[in-house]
């Protein structure tokens, strides 16, 4: 049984910075908790090494659409462990965001069930974008850029603003 997790925050950055860094995703063991590892593969796809409630597990996720300034969503590749979200990234103002997140996912387990059932997943997704708000209001610019589109797994206009592709790759031809 799937659960789906929602949290937001606003951030006191500009849609451009706070996008272009949760395009760096190799970034995320910086804020999210319980992930040790994110490696990007390519423009489309990430493996991940997670450790949750002492339980480790690795899996892909492949990027299925992404449009600058506005969202990304993903999906686990595979049969295990499930796991989908999306993140949208909302203006408030020149220099405000409000940052939505939602990821579906499927507990395995006892520990993996007994932190969904007691909400603790909950938490921890709020913590996340706690420490996600933080890391970029005091860095006030994002660690890189990719300003491509992916529309169904293909990438379009593969761009960037830092030199370097997604998750720090050199960049596609354009």
């Amino acid at each position: 049984m799937s659960t789906t997790l929602t949290s937001s925050t606003e951030v006191d950055v500009p849609v451009r910075t706070a996008y272009n860094q949760w395009t760096q995703f190799e970034s995320f063991p910086e804020f999210l908790g319980g992930v040790e590892e994110v490696r990007q593969l390519d423009d489309t796809l990430t493996h991940w090494v997670v450790s949750i409630g002492g339980v480790k597990r690795e899996f892909d996720a492949e990027i299925g659409d992404q449009v600058p300034d506005d969202h990304v969503s993903w999906a686990s590749v595979g049969d295990e462990p499930f796991h989908t979200g999306r993140v949208q990234f909302t203006p408030l103002g020149a220099d405000r965001t409000r940052v939505d997140l939602e990821i579906e996912w499927e507990p395995q387990g006892f520990v993996e069930k007994a932190g969904a059932a007691l909400q603790l997943d909950d938490l921890q997704v709020t913590r996340d974008l706690s420490r996600f708000k933080s890391f970029i209001e005091d860095r006030e610019r994002a660690t890189g850029a990719w300003r491509g589109e992916v529309h169904g797994g293909d990438t379009t206009g593969t761009a960037t603003t830092s030199g370097l592709g997604a998750g720090g790759l050199p960049p596609q031809t354009l």
